[in-house]
């Protein structure tokens, strides 16, 4: 993952460090949005997509904790780094249990944090390189072979398309929160437009048309936001 696809999402109402933050990330490549209090980072996280947090515990409106349990509603597997004053050992495992990944204290270096954060990513890139190598997917009764494009349930079997495929594959990774709608576009039309979403909204509709096959899968629809599949048993 290089620098300039990196966007980082910067909750910190302290104005001097909050700046310094910004001006030293987006200079070693990255895009950071900064948000002065947990409300303000909470609505733009959910309107973009972010490759990492960064949360300062103490924020007015909403604290970090709550905002870290609220992002994990959203996206379960967002990186999240706390930044904090505490240093009790306390605050930690309420930070861990909050859904943290890392716990930096102030006041630290820039540079111990852009250690921390390339960690992460390389951690949460390993992972991803592994979850889109697969190949096969269980979805209720169904199976699915992504390299013959085929969805098969009770010996039947679905030839699909080259794009109703791979948004089915990208469904079935994205399991676990949702698809967002921007990134699937981007991912396989290339481009966000309105016409490539209407496209998209068909093939949508045709993927559910299949899986009504298996009464316990359905593929919902998230408002503004995407599409998951659930299983209702």
């Amino acid at each position: 993952m290089t620098t300039e696809k990196v966007r980082i999402l910067l909750a910190e109402d302290d104005t001097n460090l909050g700046g310094i933050v910004k001006e030293f990330l987006e200079a070693k490549g990255y895009t950071v949005t900064w948000t002065k209090n947990g409300a303000e980072a909470y609505d733009v996280f959910a309107k973009g997509k972010f490759a990492i947090c960064l949360l300062d515990v103490m924020m007015p409106i909403k604290d970090g904790f709550t905002l870290a349990k609220d992002i994990r509603v959203i996206e379960n597997d967002i990186p999240i780094v706390f930044l904090t004053a505490k240093s009790m050992k306390e605050d930690a495992i309420e930070g861990f249990n909050a859904g943290a990944d890392d716990y930096i204290t102030k006041p630290f270096s820039s540079e111990e944090l852009l250690l921390r954060i390339k960690a992460i990513l390389r951690r949460t890139d390993n992972k991803m390189v592994k979850n889109t190598d697969q190949k096969e997917f269980e979805i209720g009764k169904f199976k699915f072979d992504y390299p013959r494009q085929i969805l098969e349930i009770k010996g039947i079997q679905q030839k699909l398309t080259t794009k109703e495929a791979e948004l089915l594959k990208l469904l079935c990774l994205n399991r676990e929160t949702f698809l967002d709608r921007n990134f699937a576009l981007k991912t396989i039309w290339s481009d966000d437009n309105y016409f490539n979403g209407r496209s998209m909204d068909v093939y949508i509709a045709k993927l559910r048309k299949y899986l009504k096959a298996d009464d316990s899968i359905e593929l919902i629809n998230i408002h503004g936001k995407g599409f998951k599949i659930l299983n209702k048993k």
